[in-house]
């Protein structure tokens, strides 16, 4: 387990702030009220230890495959239906979305291998993730890989009531690894998986699942 690169500047800042405001604790709160006073400063290093744990970036085995379509992020399933998607493909389509929380391990994975034919970032609200118009509304980045089989995968990186900065390296043209990091989403957010009808779904409302690992469906 080693730590994301996009968490370097954050727990440093937050190490820094935190620093001052236990001296500011032992400074401004009376020596009569010690419990007190190192309460706080015990609550300040709980708390930078969560930043810590949040951009956490395991080293695991990626369960690839050229047949199957792996989970592109920690989390559970909240959403399995048929939607019209209008961004890219402009058809029926169906739709496969895992929920991050706070807890989870919050980097992105490519959930294919194949070639990058198209990527858009879009501005937008902060509606909390697990609602459904998050997937339209909310600030997101979409993706979409071309594989080897011809078929195209859309995946929305979707930030949530916490969320504040989504960070995607992909680029159209780019060919791309299944499994290998494509981007960070921070605190409470969603990915989207955009599927074919015909493909087989391998999961159920409420599973959870671990990136690189669990299978979300299979080609047909």
């Amino acid at each position: 387990m080693t730590i994301h690169k996009e968490g370097f500047t954050t727990i440093s800042v937050i190490f820094a702030f935190l620093a001052l405001a236990s001296f500011a604790t032992l400074y401004l709160i009376p020596n009569t009220l010690a419990i007190l006073q190192y309460g706080l400063i015990v609550a300040y290093f709980i708390f930078w230890l969560f930043i810590i744990s949040f951009f956490r970036y395991p080293k695991r085995i990626v369960n690839r495959s050229e047949n199957s379509i792996i989970a592109p992020a920690d989390g559970k399933i909240v959403v399995i239906e048929e939607i019209e998607e209008k961004e890219y493909f402009k058809d029926r389509r169906m739709q496969v979305s895992i929920f991050m929380s706070p807890l989870n391990v919050h980097a992105n994975w490519y959930p294919i291998s194949g070639d990058i034919t198209y990527t858009k970032y879009h501005s937008g609200k902060h509606i909390v993730a697990n609602h459904p118009k998050s997937s339209t509304d909310n600030e997101r980045t979409t993706v979409v890989v071309k594989h080897r089989n011809g078929t195209e995968i859309m995946f929305r990186q979707v930030a949530g009531a916490l969320a504040r900065r989504i960070v995607c390296y992909s680029q159209t043209g780019e060919k791309v690894e299944q499994g290998n990091n494509f981007g960070f989403i921070k605190f409470g957010s969603r990915v989207d998986i955009i599927l074919p009808l015909n493909t087989a779904i391998n999961v159920v409302l409420d599973e959870l699942t671990v990136a690189q690992q669990t299978v979300i469906a299979n080609f047909l």
